[in-house]
């Protein structure tokens, strides 16, 4: 056995709870949803990290206006504060570099990230998933065993094909999933609604199509203000009343 699973179980040992933001593909905005679910979490007052683990396309930071610059570093790493969000990344060590990664290497770089991490005491850690069902999904689900699962979807047959295949994964694997949020949503229509009713998986609302929203990237306060994170947050009321409630 590897002993660094033991490193990573020490790590996350003080953490409540895990939410990982997953979309089975990229384009569903899951790392804007992601981002902004841990700022809003963080301005209620509680203590949340954000850990982005699309390593090839790594975005959060972007999101956040985050300084790129290797962290410091002294018997593991303690992630930056980011807007009051502890933020750790590959692009923290990479940069703007290409970090190609297959196989073994996945794991590695996983298991690395994991256990080098100091998160200390937290109330959440948000987890941006990669997209698709490789290696480094498979190596989350394994190494992570007590995160909760929140699907974002839009009203693409495209994106709802995929979903279905995550989620159907996921379920297969015996994973908690906590919901589906429709994103970006455009029209009137009940299409996400009737896919997690046909999913038996609850529907935890929808996320508008904000114009405004891209003009905010990059900047969190303004980002604030956007019709997104007002939906954001009444999205993570319910995710807080169900930990209340169970």
């Amino acid at each position: 056995m590897d002993p660094r699973l033991a490193v990573v179980d020490e790590r996350l040992a003080g953490i409540d709870r895990i939410l990982a933001v997953t979309g089975g593909k990229g384009g569903t905005g899951k790392s804007v949803v992601a981002s902004t679910l841990a700022l809003v979490l963080a301005a209620k007052g509680q203590r949340t990290g954000l850990l982005d683990l699309d390593f090839t396309g790594a975005s959060d930071h972007l999101i956040l206006g985050a300084e790129s610059g290797f962290p410091t570093e002294e018997f593991g790493i303690d992630p930056p504060a980011v807007h009051g969000v502890g933020f750790m990344s590959m692009t923290l060590f990479a940069g703007g570099t290409p970090a190609p990664l297959r196989g073994v290497d996945v794991t590695n770089a996983l298991l690395e990230l994991l256990a080098i991490t100091r998160w200390g005491e937290l109330d959440y850690l948000v987890i941006d998933m990669p997209p698709g069902l490789g290696d480094m999904t498979l190596d989350i689900i394994r190494f992570l065993p007590r995160a909760e699962y929140l699907a974002v979807a839009t009203d693409s047959r495209v994106v709802l094909g995929m979903v279905r295949k995550t989620l159907r994964l996921h379920g297969a694997l015996h994973t908690n999933v906590c919901g589906i949020v429709e994103n970006m949503k455009r029209r009137d229509t009940r299409t996400v609604l009737e896919f997690a009713r046909e999913l038996e998986l609850p529907y935890l609302g929808a996320l508008p199509f904000d114009e405004s929203l891209e003009d905010a990237i990059g900047d969190p306060p303004k980002l604030a203000q956007t019709s997104f994170a007002a939906g954001v947050r009444v999205l993570s009321e319910g995710l807080t009343a169900g930990a209340r409630s169970s």
